[in-house]
């Protein structure tokens, strides 16, 4: 399923949710600009489990190795359909999310939620040696918390070759289960798929925990229609 759009409209223009767009972009083409140069760049800023384990005891600690991964790790992207897909998804729940919370409690979201992703993943595989990328776990955090803010609301998705207007909690439930059941089955054959589920599932759970304290004290316009039973009108 690929999400299309949802039927409310923001009150004020995304700028975060764009501007993490648009650095994420900038930096996937630095990246193919590098060449022969571009396996060393992942392993230095993506974020490699056995480094954050085992390396610090046999190699020692140091803030590029070890602190700087955890950040920059979330901006690389290991294809243009890995950078696509996440940013689209950015796209559709970010800006809703955006306008809920406020720029700087968005931000809060976006990046402990893709913090907590890293250490989920680095738990289930401490020994992993290829580095981790990719916005993923970040922006499972802005899934969890468009699921808490606003599970009713359509969402339009290209269905095989059918379009079909989905609640958002089924759209992202579905999603979420799908998650677990593939990280479930890493876990018990050690499938080599490349994705890291387990930092899907940490982004998301940490998601929902962060949306309902950050989400404390907000006021928006669009839940309360929701509530009394009033359509919002669509984009």
């Amino acid at each position: 399923m690929i999400p299309l759009h949802d039927d409310i409209k923001t009150r004020r223009f995304p700028v975060v949710t764009y501007s993490l767009i648009a650095f994420n972009v900038l930096i996937y083409l630095y990246q193919i600009g590098l060449g022969v140069d571009l396996e060393s760049f992942l392993f230095t800023y993506g974020l490699v489990p056995w480094n954050m384990t085992k390396g610090i005891a046999s190699e020692g600690f140091s803030v590029k190795g070890h602190v700087l991964p955890w950040i920059s790790y979330m901006f690389l992207h290991g294809g243009v359909v890995h950078l696509l897909s996440n940013m689209w998804f950015l796209h559709v729940f970010g800006d809703n999310v955006e306008d809920r919370l406020g720029r700087v409690r968005f931000i809060v979201l976006y990046f402990c939620g893709g913090l907590i992703a890293a250490l989920m993943q680095v738990m289930t595989g401490p020994s992993e040696m290829v580095p981790m990328v990719g916005a993923s776990g970040a922006v499972s955090a802005i899934l969890a918390a468009y699921a808490l803010y606003y599970p009713r609301v359509r969402v339009l998705a290209l269905v095989f070759i059918f379009l079909v207007p989905i609640p958002a909690f089924l759209f992202i439930g579905f999603w979420f289960v799908v998650q677990l059941f593939n990280g479930y089955t890493s876990l018990l054959w050690e499938s080599g798929t490349g994705v890291a589920w387990w930092a899907h599932i940490g982004g998301f759970a940490a998601g929902l925990v962060l949306a309902k304290a950050l989400g404390f004290g907000c006021d928006d316009p669009c839940m309360k229609e929701m509530r009394t039973g009033l359509r919002v009108i669509g984009r």
